[in-house]
C-alpha cells in the first residue's frame, strides 16, 4: 500500500520519453504544431515525444506564450512512452517547471541518491547507548546540504516521497551495522504524513521486513514549531505507538510553543533544543530553562537528551541535573558505520 503523496514519476530525461498534458485546449495543440510538435491527442490530454532534457526545455519555453489563465489550467506527466498510469502524478506547470530548475536535487531525490550517517548518543557514563540517523550524500555523488535538499522537495511536491525514503535508508543503514536492542533515532516530518495509518505503512513494513524489533525505534519529530495541529501529531504519535515504537520530540526549548506542545503530546522522549546547551554551564538563564524542561518532561515519565554538546563543561552540568542522554561532537560526529570500540550498550 503507497499512498499518492509518496508514489513518483518517472525522470524527465532518457530515451524514449513523453510528456503528457492536460487539458489538451486546442490553443496548446495549435501551439504545439505550429513549433513544430508531433502531438499526439487522447481524450483529455495530449502528448510530445522527446529525447533529451533540453527538448522538454524548449516544449516548455515553447507554452510561455499561452494565456496565462491556460497555464494555471495545465498539468504534466512524464512516462516511459507509456499512457499515464494511476501511479503517475499530475504536476501543476509552475511546480514542474520547479522540478526542472532543480534537475541535479531532483535526480538525488528521485533516484535516492543518499545514504544514512549515525551520530552516537551516550549515557551519563559516556556509552554508547543509541544513535540517531542523518541523511548524507553517497560518497563521489552529487553533494547536498540536507536541509536544502528537503525544502527542494518541498518545492516540488517531494517531500513526502522524499521523508519516506529516508526513513527507509535510516532503518536499512540500522540493520545493516547495529545489533538488536541499540536504539535507534529516525527523523520524520509530520507535515509529510497526511494520514498516519496509510503514510506510515511503508516504514512499518520495512521494519517487519528486516525482522527487526519495533521497540528499538525511537521517530522524532522536527519541524515541531511549525506544527499546529497537534491532534494531527498526537495520532502519527499514536500509530508509531501502536505498533511498539517509541517517539521523541526535537528542539524542544527553541521557543514557548514547543514547551506547550511537549506537555500534551507527552513523548517517550525529550530532545533539548542546542541553544540552551552551548555553554549552558555558565549561563544561570539557560541552566533555569534546562532545569524547568527537565523537571516537566520527568513529571510525565520521558527520557531527556542534550544536543549539541561540544564541551566536557556542558555534559557535566546536563548530567548533574538529571540529563540521561547527550549528543554532540564531544561523543562524535556523523559516521556511515559505528565507531569501533567497545559494544554499544542497551537502553
Amino acid at each position: 500500500m503507497i499512498c499518492d503523496n509518496c508514489s513518483t514519476f518517472e525522470p524527465i530525461e532518457g530515451q524514449g520519453r513523453t510528456v503528457h498534458m492536460k487539458p489538451a485546449r486546442q490553443e496548446l495543440v495549435h501551439l504545439l504544431a505550429q513549433n513544430g510538435y508531433t502531438v499526439q491527442e487522447h481524450n483529455e490530454s495530449c502528448a510530445v515525444n522527446y529525447k533529451e532534457r533540453s527538448d522538454l526545455i524548449s516544449i516548455m519555453e515553447c507554452l510561455q506564450s499561452l494565456p496565462r489563465n491556460l497555464c494555471n489550467e495545465l498539468s504534466f506527466c512524464v512516462t516511459g512512452g507509456e499512457a499515464p498510469k494511476t501511479r503517475h502524478i499530475w504536476t501543476p506547470m509552475q511546480r514542474f517547471e520547479l522540478q526542472m530548475e532543480h534537475y541535479d536535487m531532483m535526480n538525488v531525490i528521485l533516484h535516492k541518491e543518499f545514504t544514512s550517517y549515525m551520530q552516537p548518543i551516550v549515557d551519563p557514563s559516556e556509552q554508547i547507548v543509541a544513535y540517531e540517523f542523518l541523511l548524507r550524500p553517497l560518497e563521489g555523488g552529487i553533494p547536498f546540504k540536507p536541509h536544502e535538499l528537503f525544502e527542494t522537495a518541498r518545492k516540488t511536491g517531494l517531500q513526502a516521497f522524499l521523508d519516506q525514503a529516508a526513513r527507509t535508508s535510516a532503518i536499512e543503514t540500522s540493520a545493516q551495522w547495529l545489533p538488536k536492542g541499540v536504539k535507534r533515532f529516525v527523523n520524520f516530518l509530520p507535515s509529510s504524513i497526511y494520514d498516519a495509518q496509510m503514510c506510515l505503512h511503508h516504514t512499518f513494513h520495512t521494519i517487519e521486513r528486516l525482522e527487526l524489533d519495533p521497540g528499538d525505534f525511537v521517530f522524532e519529530v522536527v519541524e515541531t514549531e511549525k506544527v499546529d495541529d497537534v491532534e494531527h501529531l498526537q495520532s502519527i504519535f499514536e500509530a508509531y505507538r501502536n505498533h511498539g515504537i517509541s517517539v521523541a520530540m526535537d528542539d524542544v526549548g527553541a521557543g514557548y510553543s514547543t514547551l506547550e506542545q511537549m506537555i500534551k503530546l507527552k513523548p517517550d522522549y525529550v530532545k533539548i533544543d542546542r541553544s540552551l546547551i552551548d555553554g549552558c554551564d555558565r549561563n544561570p538563564t539557560q541552566q533555569r530553562q534546562l532545569v524547568t524542561i527537565t523537571h516537566m518532561a520527568h513529571e510525565f515519565g520521558a527520557m531527556v537528551l542534550a544536543e549539541g554538546i561540544e564541551r566536557r563543561e556542558e555534559f557535566h552540568f546536563c548530567r548533574e541535573i538529571g540529563i540521561e542522554l547527550s549528543q554532540g561532537y564531544l561523543f562524535g560526529k556523523p559516521s556511515h558505520r559505528p565507531p569501533c570500540g567497545p559494544e554499544p550498550q542497551l537502553i
